[in-house]
């Protein structure tokens, strides 16, 4: 039991680091073209990748989608997250974007209260105050030179946590694969749509292009490692649990700076990682709260 606990951590860890890596070859193709139709490749290439390997290992009954509305709450989220993340790279540092995303947790948490019914603990209160402050703080400098635009981490945020609580009303529905593939077809022609909205405004940045073909494989490499990663998390979480590879996710911070710091020479001063310090404190003190509740937890 012990053994395959670890090897459920070992699986949680490299998935979560591989998520940190697809999101530094993003980061690469910052100013080559434009964030929304890197988002749209991504997830048209990853559609049409699942989709294939759907039909190979479950035939025609692996593409009976159950609960289409739900489906598409899913593929939303993941679309608002993309677009968010990948625009916020192309503005600021990985780790400053990364860590600000880590307030999924607590967003999670109100939405479900809202939305689910669930009661909202008064840890969850604090946790999100204290998690905002540190938001606030690691944005300190980006949000004078960039506007509104420095909350987009933010705004995937809330996408990943739109897909968490689809995530929870799907479970056991259909296999992990075609819950996959499902996110991607939804989420594919929104960032399509999003493209050809941002191609017909005024900002350069959203301006199309034909790209070189570099940035094709690399959209390719990131829905490759994007599909993989979210595999060994699932590896992960069947062998030890969610509760128990919760904090592993943190690793994607981790990684995140130190990719930063070697690839693009980013170094986050000791303010903003006073900053990321207090997000991942409050999501891990929020965890830890949380799994002593459940029942049969013991000392």
């Amino acid at each position: 039991m012990r053994q395959t606990e670890r090897s459920g951590l070992i699986w949680a860890l490299c998935g979560f680091a591989l998520l940190s890596g697809g999101d530094a070859v993003v980061k690469t193709m910052a100013g080559h073209w434009a964030p929304t139709a890197i988002a749209a490749t991504r997830y048209v290439l990853g559609a049409v990748g699942l989709g294939l390997l759907l039909l190979i290992r479950e035939g025609r009954t692996g593409f009976a989608m159950p609960l289409p509305g739900l489906q598409m709450l899913r593929g939303f989220g993941v679309g608002i997250a993309t677009l968010g993340f990948f625009s916020a790279v192309a503005f600021m540092p990985l780790a400053t974007a990364t860590s600000i995303t880590f307030t999924s947790p607590m967003i999670t948490a109100i939405l479900s209260a809202v939305f689910l019914g669930e009661p909202a603990r008064r840890e969850t209160w604090i946790a999100t105050v204290v998690a905002f402050i540190g938001v606030l703080i690691v944005l300190r400098p980006n949000f004078a030179a960039l506007g509104l635009a420095a909350f987009l981490p933010l705004l995937s945020a809330v996408g990943m946590s739109l897909l968490m609580i689809g995530n929870r009303a799907s479970a056991g529905k259909a296999s992990p694969l075609a819950l996959q593939f499902f996110v991607a077809i939804f989420a594919a022609p929104l960032l399509v749509i999003a493209t050809l909205i941002g191609a017909n405004t005024d900002s350069a940045r959203l301006a199309l292009s034909l790209p070189h073909w570099s940035v094709i494989a690399r959209c390719g490499v990131v829905a490759v490692s994007a599909s993989f990663a979210h595999w060994a998390i699932y590896q992960g979480t069947v062998r030890a649990g969610a509760a128990t590879i919760a904090p592993m996710t943190y690793v994607q911070l981790l990684v995140a700076t130190a990719l930063g710091f070697v690839v693009f020479g980013d170094s986050p001063d000791l303010v903003a990682l006073f900053g990321a310090a207090l997000i991942v404190g409050s999501g891990l003190w929020l965890w830890n709260t949380g799994r002593w509740r459940e029942p049969g937890a013991t000392d």
